[in-house]
C-alpha cells in the first residue's frame, strides 16, 4: 500500500472513532424537556414517576414478574397482535418454508415455494397481522408469484385477484377454530 492510502484510512478510522467518543458523551443527563401544549392536543403529565414508553406505562416486559405489571392488575404481554390469528397463520401456511417470522410486529415472511404439481410458478407470501382483535381486517396477506422462463430464469408474474383474500378467509377461519377450541377448554 502507498503511503497516501495508508494515510487516508488511517484518518477514517481515527475520524470514526472520534465520532463514537462524541455521541456517547451526548447523553441527556436525565433532563426533562417540557414541550408546550400544542393545539387541540393533550398534554398528559405523569405524577406517578412511572415510566411511559411507547408500549405503555412500564414498558416492555419480555420476561414477566415486573412490580408494574403485578401492581397494575394488567396481565398483557405488551405483544400488539391477535394469538389465535398468529397461530393460524403457521397453521395455514405450514407447507411454506418460513424466512422470518416477528410475534412482536406481526409480520411472518415465507420463502419461495413451488407446488409439486406445477413447479414451473413459485410462490411468496408476507403476511401482516395488524390489531388485537380477532377480526377481518385485522389481518393482511400480499401474495407475490414467478413464473419460471426457459430463457431469463424466474420472472414476476400477476397473482390472481382473489388469492390474497381467499388465504386470509382460509386464516380467520382456522383462527375461529383455534379460539372455539381454546373456549371449549
Amino acid at each position: 500500500m502507498s503511503s497516501f492510502s495508508l494515510k487516508f484510512v488511517g484518518r477514517h478510522v481515527a475520524l470514526c472513532i472520534f465520532s463514537a467518543f462524541f455521541l456517547i458523551s451526548c447523553d441527556s443527563g436525565g433532563v426533562d424537556y417540557n414541550f408546550p401544549e400544542r393545539q387541540g392536543r393533550k398534554v398528559v403529565h405523569n405524577p406517578s414517576g412511572e415510566r411511559q414508553t411507547i408500549f405503555g406505562p412500564g414498558g416492555l416486559n419480555i420476561f414477566g414478574n415486573s412490580k408494574s405489571n403485578s401492581n397494575s392488575g394488567d396481565q398483557s404481554n405488551g405483544i400488539g397482535i391477535n394469538s389465535f390469528l398468529w397461530r393460524a397463520t403457521l397453521d395455514t401456511l405450514s407447507f411454506m418454508p418460513l424466512t422470518s417470522a416477528d410475534p412482536f410486529g406481526g409480520v411472518i415472511i415465507t420463502d419461495w415455494y413451488s407446488m409439486p404439481e406445477n413447479p414451473n410458478d413459485r410462490f411468496k407470501m408476507t403476511i401482516y397481522i395488524l390489531d388485537r382483535r380477532l377480526r377481518a381486517d385485522g389481518i393482511k396477506v400480499a401474495v407475490f408469484k414467478q413464473t419460471k422462463d426457459s430463457a431469463q430464469g424466474w420472472l414476476n408474474a400477476k397473482v390472481t385477484g382473489d388469492t390474497a383474500v381467499q388465504l386470509e378467509n382460509a386464516i380467520l377461519t382456522r383462527a375461529r377454530q383455534i379460539r372455539l377450541d381454546t373456549l371449549e377448554e
